[in-house]
Formats: structure tokens, C-alpha cells, sequence
């Protein structure tokens, strides 16, 4: 059986990815971060009950970002609203953290590595995304040949692998492929904003919400956005 670890945010595209690890029956050591996002109590709370449905022990990574550097993790600064696609991915906005994805497949690496792992799965997605530069497929492929000089796995010759199953798929067919793999929709979270209910303003929402319309699915979260 092979092991993964699973990078879950409790989000729709992480926890698609989990269950997406479920159907081919690997061992599954999911990982969550609390970075102090705005949305950190939200997503922290959707991870814990995505890994207690399938009984998993989701560890918790706590650290901090004193130079924050994005209105994601600075309440001083406001997050940016959107209307339409069209007001996404032109540039790379300001909820986009320093180095986060980075920072957080360090620690994957590093729990791999601990627990004899040899995937690393993340769901980054680089079709509807919001134009993060550590969301594109270079970014990965770099990080896997750095992964062969850079742990001990590597040099040993068993390779630890960054997997993105959803990096080249819409929103849409994100949806699709998690109702085919029965993911419990209703208890993913994906606004940035943290609030009891989705603000519906932020690109996190828009993408959701146009996912879902255009995959023919309801969202039990989110009211369509118009």
C-alpha cells in the first residue's frame, strides 16, 4: 500500500484530492496549517471534519508570518472583491502569501520522509485559479527534481513525488470528479473572508460558485453567485 501525505485545508479542491487518495486506496497522513489566515478557525474546522469522517489523524502545523506580506494573514489590509471572472488572474493578487505553498511542502517533504511516504498530494490548480505563481505546474516539476538532491529518501533512491491530480482540471470538473468520489461537499469551506457564512464576493467564492453552476451541481454551501 502506498503512503501519501495529503496537504487538506478543508477546502473543495484538497479534500477532492483526498478522497481522489481514498479511491486508489493509499495510506493517508493529511496536513493541515494554521499560518494565521483570515479564515484560518473555518478552515481548520472543515480539515478536522473531513479527516474524523475518514478516520484520520490530521496533524497540525501552527506558525507564524510576522512579515505577513498579504491581505490574507493582514487584517489591515482589505481583500480584494470581484464581479466577474474577468477580475481574475490578470495579476497576481494580494492574497497571494510569500512562499506559502513552499513553506507548506517543506513540511510535507519532511513528514514523507518520517513516516516512509512516497507521494506528497496537493490540489493546486492552474485552469481556474487566481493566478498564484506557486499554483503552476513548473513550480512542481522544479520542487520534484529538487526532492531527488534535498532529502535523504532521494539520495537513497526512494523517491518522494509531488502529485497534483487537479492541476490541469477546471472548477467545473473539480466538482464533477468530487461528486463521483462522493465528497461531502456541504462540509468544505473555500471563503477567504472566515465569516459564519461565505461572503460571496471574494475570487475564492466566484471560482466555487461558477464551478458548481457549470458542472450542473448544487452547491450546499454557497448561493449562486449572479
Amino acid at each position: 500500500m502506498k503512503k501519501a501525505v495529503v496537504l487538506l485545508s478543508g477546502g473543495l479542491d484538497s479534500t477532492t484530492v483526498l478522497y481522489w487518495a481514498k479511491k486508489r486506496r493509499y495510506q493517508i497522513f493529511p496536513l493541515a496549517f494554521d499560518y494565521g489566515q483570515r479564515h484560518g478557525k473555518k478552515e481548520l474546522c472543515a480539515a478536522r471534519k473531513i479527516a474524523g469522517l475518514n478516520e484520520l489523524n490530521l496533524k497540525v502545523i501552527r506558525l507564524s508570518l510576522p512579515w505577513k506580506g498579504s491581505s490574507l494573514i493582514d487584517k489591515s489590509c482589505p481583500l480584494p472583491q470581484v464581479s466577474s471572472e474577468k477580475d481574475i488572474g490578470g495579476s497576481i493578487p494580494s492574497t497571494y502569501v510569500p512562499g506559502r505553498n513552499l513553506i507548506f511542502l517543506a513540511f510535507a517533504f519532511s513528514y514523507a520522509e518520517s513516516v516512509n511516504a512516497s507521494l506528497v498530494l496537493i490540489g493546486t490548480n492552474s485552469v481556474d485559479f487566481s493566478g498564484y505563481p506557486d499554483c503552476r505546474p513548473q513550480f512542481y516539476r522544479l520542487l520534484n527534481r529538487l526532492a531527488q538532491v534535498g532529502t535523504r529518501a532521494g539520495c537513497e533512491g526512494q523517491r518522494i513525488q509531488i502529485i497534483t491530480p487537479l492541476i490541469y482540471l477546471s472548477k467545473a470538473n473539480i466538482v464533477r470528479l468530487g461528486k463521483k468520489l462522493k465528497v461531502p461537499f456541504r462540509f468544505t469551506w473555500s471563503c477567504y473572508a472566515g465569516r459564519k457564512k461565505p461572503c460571496g464576493k471574494c475570487d475564492s467564492c466566484l471560482l466555487r460558485s461558477r464551478g458548481f453552476a457549470e458542472a450542473g451541481i448544487k452547491d450546499p454551501l454557497c448561493t449562486p453567485l449572479k
